[in-house]
């Protein structure tokens, strides 16, 4: 996708203030920075508290205090506004998926900040440097803000509705990739076990189809790396808001696309994704997952 076509989609969207937005993204780089030292104080690996959904899906002492800091930080500016962290939520899809609607569908204030406050716990809990704070702030039901704090790399990913997606202040933009040849896509390997069973049916299909598959553990990671350009490609088959929604914004605002696997528009109620560079290498994943019978 051009940037021309992004900017189009984005004068659809209401948008608060310039002054607004310019406290909401430092307010939220305030917060994942505060989280990203917690996580780099525990980098080691942590303790599993308790599984949640199964015994994939993991919960250190450490998640509920990144999500306290942050919620925090954000309330001391913003005392009004409304928040949605993964760790306020039941597991499971069903109750990801009544939370945010339940947000969304009751929000006075107009502001909903939606939170993952370590994005890729299991590698955090086996000290594996692919873990991070994920912070958006959506307004009106659309992300206008979203920060990507990675502080194992000391790497920021920033974006703002309609102004672009930087990465430690420097522009960043999508991969040049044209053929589904030359993709790098990433995938999960999801603890659901509807989810586990469609990732497996598409790995034979494209796998052969690409240069290559990564699973990395981290979606905000994932999502983050399409923006800037090291990966091509990352879906994957069910989501909850707090995985996706900051890196949404980052790899629209980079130049990128990012749908549901029938190729409709993400939105905060979205949990099957692809994003990508867009054009036809967008297409054309969305092509072999059909072919794999990922619906």
């Amino acid at each position: 996708m051009s940037s021309s076509s992004n900017n189009n989609s984005n004068n659809n969207i209401d948008l608060p203030s310039s002054e607004t937005l310019d406290l909401l993204l430092s307010t939220a780089i305030a917060a994942s920075q505060k989280a990203g030292e917690i996580i780099l104080g525990n980098a080691g690996g942590a303790e599993v508290l308790k599984s949640k959904a199964n015994s994939r899906d993991l919960l250190t002492l450490i998640d509920p205090l990144c999500e306290k800091t942050i919620r925090e930080t954000v309330l001391a500016t913003f005392p009004n506004h409304d928040f949605l962290g993964e760790e306020d939520t039941p597991p499971g899809k069903e109750a990801s998926a009544l939370a945010i609607d339940a947000k969304l569908s009751n929000n006075p204030s107009n502001y909903l900040w939606i939170v993952d406050p370590i994005d890729g716990t299991s590698n955090f809990v086996h000290g594996m440097p692919l873990c991070m704070p994920s912070i958006a702030v959506a307004y009106k039901g659309e992300v206008v803000v979203g920060v990507i704090h990675d502080p194992h790399r000391q790497e920021t990913f920033t974006a703002v509705r309609g102004r672009g997606a930087y990465m430690n202040n420097e522009r960043i933009t999508v991969g040049q990739q044209r053929s589904i040849g030359d993709a790098i896509v990433a995938m999960g390997s999801p603890p659901a076990e509807e989810s586990m069973k469609m990732s497996l049916a598409a790995l034979p299909i494209l796998m052969p189809k690409v240069r290559t598959i990564r699973m990395i553990g981290s979606a905000a990671l994932m999502l983050a790396w399409v923006a800037n350009g090291r990966l091509t490609a990352y879906w994957e088959y069910d989501l909850s808001s707090w995985d996706v929604a900051a890196g949404s914004i980052l790899i629209e605002e980079a130049g990128g696309k990012i749908t549901d696997l029938e190729d409709g528009r993400w939105g905060l109620r979205t949990r099957k994704i692809c994003g990508s560079n867009g054009g036809r290498v967008h297409e054309e994943i969305l092509e072999a997952l059909r072919e794999a019978g990922v619906v």
